[in-house]
């Protein structure tokens, strides 16, 4: 592979990040669902997607590095502000929140056709997803947000260079790292591995506390109606359960030669090995 000149493009980058307002999975209730099969969101309080603060911190470090700018995009109710708002208070340049009844019930397919309709609105050099939400864990918003671009998708980003334009990205395969080139514009999905979203700056808290970000309804940005929302959703949800898992039996087992081959043959004789 040839070196790195680390040759940003000129003007800098246009980075856009979508980001997400989640239900707190860790407080589920067993009023979690609606009878539709649908999260009741008002039943849990709504925080930040974990893994978009990931994407959030790897649009900012380009913006920081590289220059340009950073727009956060989310979908969702008008309370999804309060997660632009902290984008802002982090560094980001413009906030954008997409909210239409049209768009209510939206699986994955349709989230990201309504997503890539707002991103394409910026003519990104990059676009930045966290690797999957924590009410879906479906990992598959990101991905198809790229597919509708028709750009490149690399997944489970841990590091990012430029190189003009050409994005050097260092990814997780699960067995190790995988260096690999993308020709820009390009769509990366974060892990947490990248590193943790940066602190706010105060200065920016006080300034856009009240931010109102800008409100894009899907007319706007060029939705097809059977596409959005229930209509363009094939997924269906039957229940949610919360599963705790309780404690049993167990047996200590000596960590030496003795132990371990008095377990071996306890596993052989109840037919477990062997």
């Amino acid at each position: 592979m040839k070196d790195i000149n680390h040759t940003p493009k000129e003007g800098g980058y246009t980075c856009v990040v979508c980001i997400k307002q989640v239900p707190d999975t860790k407080k589920v209730t067993g009023e979690a669902m609606k009878a539709d099969g649908t999260i009741n969101r008002a039943a849990l309080p709504a925080i930040f997607n974990p893994e978009d603060k990931n994407a959030l911190e790897a649009a900012l470090s380009v913006k920081e590095r590289y220059g340009g700018r950073v727009v956060a995009i989310t979908m969702g109710l008008p309370a999804a502000k309060a997660i632009l708002r902290e984008a802002l208070a982090c560094g980001a340049d413009e906030a954008v929140l997409v909210t239409d009844r049209k768009a209510a019930g939206s699986d994955t397919l349709a989230t990201s056709y309504i997503l890539s309709q707002a991103v394409k609105k910026f003519n990104p050099d990059l676009v930045f997803c966290g690797r999957q939400a924590i009410d879906g864990d479906t990992a598959q918003t990101g991905p198809q947000i790229g597919e509708k671009l028709d750009c490149a998708v690399v997944t489970y980003l841990e590091k990012l260079d430029l190189d003009g334009n050409v994005a050097i990205a260092t990814r997780d395969i699960g067995t190790g790292v995988e260096t690999c080139r993308a020709t820009l514009p390009a769509l990366f999905t974060v892990t947490e591995k990248f590193g943790e979203l940066r602190p706010f700056e105060m200065r920016r808290v006080m300034k856009y506390k009240n931010a109102e970000p800008e409100i894009l309804d899907c007319a706007a940005i060029g939705c097809e109606d059977d596409r959005c929302g229930f209509a363009g959703s094939p997924t269906s949800v039957n229940k949610i359960e919360s599963v705790v898992l309780a404690g049993g039996e167990f047996k200590e087992i000596a960590a030496t030669d003795e132990g371990i081959g008095a377990l071996v043959a306890e596993l052989i004789k109840d037919h477990t090995i062997g």
